[in-house]
């Protein structure tokens, strides 16, 4: 390879045998070039990515998401799309921890990005007894509670539609209550979030049999004032926060599911944000600040809600490892 790049008037890579020179005449200097490149330059780069099934303990169920260190901003959007998972999170040490020994191990302070298939997103929802990460959101705090993991997010609470934005919703809203009676719609601008409260008369069945085709709402509204619709209503459970059930009760305070085609996601399995809606509208409803909540998607997981007094919820929630392995990239050689 050296020789070659002294003797560039030469199509091919000399090794100093005129019967090597001779054989290879016809082919171009630059594909040799670069086919010699590949054999001896470390072009591989392998990088560590999990699946976690967050909010639950059992695998396969709950919402999977995968975990990527920090890539290069071109490639994070890339990586999201090929997960095709309703979040791709990119993790980075900092702060003087990060430039020592073990930065992984010893650090308690992360950057965090989330990415959906076509978008990246402020605020999502899926360690050390307290770690902080430094997100679009803001800094946002997790905490090992027993075995539940605990995140400080901030409470975005709902507020009704006023005249004008029921206009422009108005086919939207049509189409998306799919023939369900609605008790109430509220919208939180700061997640651009709507949700939808189903009549009193509507059962969890009802809502785990919803068939929404929510790649119409794309047609129906442009995303301006909303990203993605919760569907929810009262689980049964009237119990105060200190006589709430055991975590495998079947009743809960708030049952939900969450489509968000805006952010290519037909429906998210499990979502630690719209419990940033659910958690302030439900907690007034039933006058408690402990909720346990149930997203009803086919894969389905459970969150307990804490509405707090300064601002604050707390989503805790469990979380399993279904897959570890390796990324590997291979930049491009481009010849010429």
């Amino acid at each position: 390879l050296p020789e070659a790049r002294r003797n560039l008037d030469y199509k091919v890579v000399v090794d100093g045998s005129n019967a090597w020179r001779q054989r290879l005449t016809n082919f171009d200097y630059n594909t040799v070039l670069i086919a010699a490149a590949r054999c001896v330059m470390p072009l591989e780069m392998k990088v560590s990515i999990f699946t976690v099934d967050a909010f639950t303990d059992h695998p396969f169920s709950g919402n999977p998401a995968a975990v990527v260190p920090l890539l290069q901003e071109e490639l994070m959007q890339k990586l999201a799309g090929e997960m095709n998972l309703s979040e791709t999170a990119y993790v980075s040490p900092v702060g003087e921890e990060a430039a020592k020994e073990e930065p992984w191990v010893r650090c308690s302070r992360f950057s965090l990005r989330w990415f959906s298939p076509t978008t990246e997103v402020p605020l999502c929802g899926n360690c050390r007894t307290h770690v902080e990460f430094e997100t679009l959101s803001g800094v946002l705090v997790a905490r090992k509670d027993s075995d539940n993991i605990v995140l400080d997010f901030p409470a975005n609470t709902p507020v009704p539609l006023t005249p004008h934005q029921d206009t422009q919703l108005g086919p939207l809203l049509r189409v998306a209550t799919d023939g369900l009676q609605v008790q109430q719609m509220m919208l939180s601008h700061t997640t651009k979030k709507l949700l939808v409260r189903l009549h009193h008369s509507c059962t969890r069945k009802h809502l785990e049999n919803l068939r929404i085709d929510s790649g119409s709402f794309l047609n129906l509204h442009d995303g301006s004032l909303v990203k993605g619709i919760i569907y929810t209503l009262h689980g049964g459970l009237h119990v105060s926060n200190a006589q709430i059930t055991a975590p495998d009760s079947p009743q809960y305070h708030c049952l939900s599911r969450y489509f968000a085609p805006w952010n290519g996601i037909p429906e998210d399995p499990v979502t630690g944000s719209t419990h940033t809606v659910l958690g302030p509208y439900w907690s007034k409803e039933l006058g408690i600040t402990t909720l346990k909540c149930r997203q009803c998607s086919p894969r389905g997981g459970d969150l307990l809600v804490t509405v707090r007094g300064d601002g604050r919820v707390d989503l805790a929630g469990r979380a399993t490892t279904i897959i570890q392995g390796y990324l590997t990239l291979t930049p491009p050689i481009k010849s010429g």
